[in-house]
């Protein structure tokens, strides 16, 4: 993950990996229900960090489209185009935003709900 500083420290029963450590940053499990998606979008002023919990959605970062499946990790820098589209089964994933966290700072580009 370039761009994030996660930390990884070896233990004698595991690891641990350390996203943040004193930063501003916001923490979220979100949850995309099947057949449904969120806004194409992009925000200016933070990025995010994904990591897929459940389900196996096809993700949007930029112009890649990814078929992700649990355990898969991506990063999302700022003003780039993302989506999460849950086709077959509802899908959760952890995000971690940096920087100036605003929901206000949403900039849909394509909404089926239509909101602007």
């Amino acid at each position: 993950m370039d761009g994030i500083n996660i930390y990884q420290e070896k233990r004698p029963w595991g690891n641990f990996r350390q996203f943040t450590q004193n930063s501003l940053s916001t923490v979220k499990i979100i949850y995309v229900k099947k057949g449904e998606a969120f806004s194409l979008q992009y925000h200016n002023t933070r990025k995010e960090f994904w990591k897929i919990l459940s389900g196996n959605p096809e993700i949007t970062i930029g112009d890649s489209l990814i078929h992700g499946k649990p355990g898969d990790e991506f990063e999302i820098p700022p003003k780039t185009n993302h989506r999460v589209y849950s086709a077959d089964t509802g899908t959760e994933i952890l995000e971690i935003s940096f920087g100036n966290f605003d929901e206000k700072d949403i900039v849909r580009l394509e909404d089926k709900y239509g909101r602007a």
